[in-house]
């Protein structure tokens, strides 16, 4: 399949109704959550540039990537840039997910303190 990418010059020019509709019709022609979120992240930083338009663009692809789709390198990557499109509940509950080892981790240390607090004899300040 011939896949036609987005340029960095249609990227920064184009209008926001157009890339809307270009970056939806390419992720649902070709499943590429990858290159998609480096799209969108790309015209994050068009808004932080100063385009307001641009603000929270793709909203609806964005959630439905991160939620629905096995989290990929570029996913981890650049996950932090869209915790404004999830609400707190959602934002941990994906970070849960899409980064398993590292909570899983926390959840191992964080177990090991509290057992180890049982053990251990209250600390006094008393010399």
């Amino acid at each position: 399949m011939n896949e036609q990418t987005l340029t960095c010059r249609q990227l920064f020019n184009l209008t926001p109704k157009t890339l809307e509709k270009r970056i939806t019709e390419y992720y649902y022609q070709t499943q590429n959550s990858s290159l998609t979120i480096k799209y969108i992240l790309t015209l994050r930083v068009r808004f932080q540039l100063g385009a307001e338009e641009f603000a929270f663009i793709l909203k609806d692809l964005v959630r439905e990537i991160f939620m629905n789709t096995k989290a990929t390198r570029a996913m981890k990557r650049f996950f932090y840039y869209f915790q404004d499109y999830f609400m707190a509940p959602e934002w941990r509950s994906l970070a849960a997910r899409v980064f398993p080892v590292r909570n899983f981790g926390e959840k191992a240390v964080s177990l090991v303190r509290s057992l180890i607090a049982k053990v251990r004899p209250a600390e006094t300040n008393e010399p």
